[in-house]
């Protein structure tokens, strides 16, 4: 199916999360589709390098070092703009599989922030900008562990929930309005960082999450199914994604080969 290419009005898409993963791989896919993409994320030299390489594809992208957490910094980001396309809020992640007995309110409590308030923040900031545009999306990058619990994922369960929740109510909410709101809801997927980060650097437990695995979802994977949902016509709506590989039935079945 042919994607529709984005009008002027619509032609910036801000991407939360893009110095590496599915953050990284949705802007590069959304440039090549034809949007102006704002990279953002805390590291500013992984941004800055991306832009470069998308611009040097022939593209258009722009970066700027910020920290959704940072409320006064999201606010004084989103008066850089009149009106944008598209939001996705991808910025996230997992530390810890603890259980709750024992799991670290500290860990909770950042990725609380970080997937949740964060989310909420660049969607206060920039709604009025989406609404602007007169055919605005946003994206929300849940989880399939905002659809169902497993043992030692509590937390991260916990605010990919929140997120989940935070995309249907505001789809309730702003019906009528010229804006889309879609989440996608990946399963396992194999990045450079994810598992990484929630093992605190622990190679062998990272690489465990996807041992016999032949082939678990790449952030191009996710980053297609991104940009195939927003480059829907206006009038469709992807409501809610799943997707996962193959070799997952559910957050706890999952087939690994000997």
């Amino acid at each position: 199916m042919a994607t529709a290419a984005p009008s002027a009005a619509s032609r910036i898409a801000v991407v939360t999360g893009a110095s590496s993963g599915i953050g990284a791989a949705t802007a590069r896919q959304l440039a090549a589709a034809g949007y102006r993409v704002v990279l953002t994320a805390r590291r500013k030299d992984r941004v800055e390098a991306l832009a470069e390489e998308i611009n040097k594809a022939g593209h258009q992208a722009t970066a700027y070092a910020l920290d959704v957490t940072d409320r006064a910094a999201v606010d004084e980001f989103a008066t850089a703009f009149k009106t944008i396309g598209v939001l996705v809020n991808n910025a996230g992640g997992a530390l810890g599989a603890d259980p709750v007995a024992t799991g670290d309110p500290a860990d909770w409590r950042q990725m609380y922030e970080t997937n949740v308030i964060g989310t909420l923040h660049l969607t206060q900031a920039l709604l009025p900008k989406l609404d602007a545009s007169g055919d605005g999306t946003v994206v929300v990058v849940s989880s399939t562990a905002g659809h169902g619990t497993y043992e030692g994922g509590a937390g991260y369960v916990a605010a990919k929930h929140g997120a989940h929740v935070l995309a249907e109510t505001l789809r309730l909410e702003i019906v009528g309005r010229p804006v889309r709101v879609i989440e996608i809801a990946p399963g396992m997927v194999k990045t450079d960082e994810f598992a990484l980060t929630r093992f605190s650097g622990d190679t062998a437990k990272a690489e465990k999450v996807y041992e016999g695995v032949a082939e678990p979802l790449t952030a191009d994977d996710v980053a297609d199914t991104i940009t195939w949902a927003i480059t829907r016509p206006s009038h469709v709506n992807v409501d809610l994604l799943v997707l996962r590989p193959r070799a997952q039935a559910s957050n706890t079945k999952v087939h690994r080969e000997s």
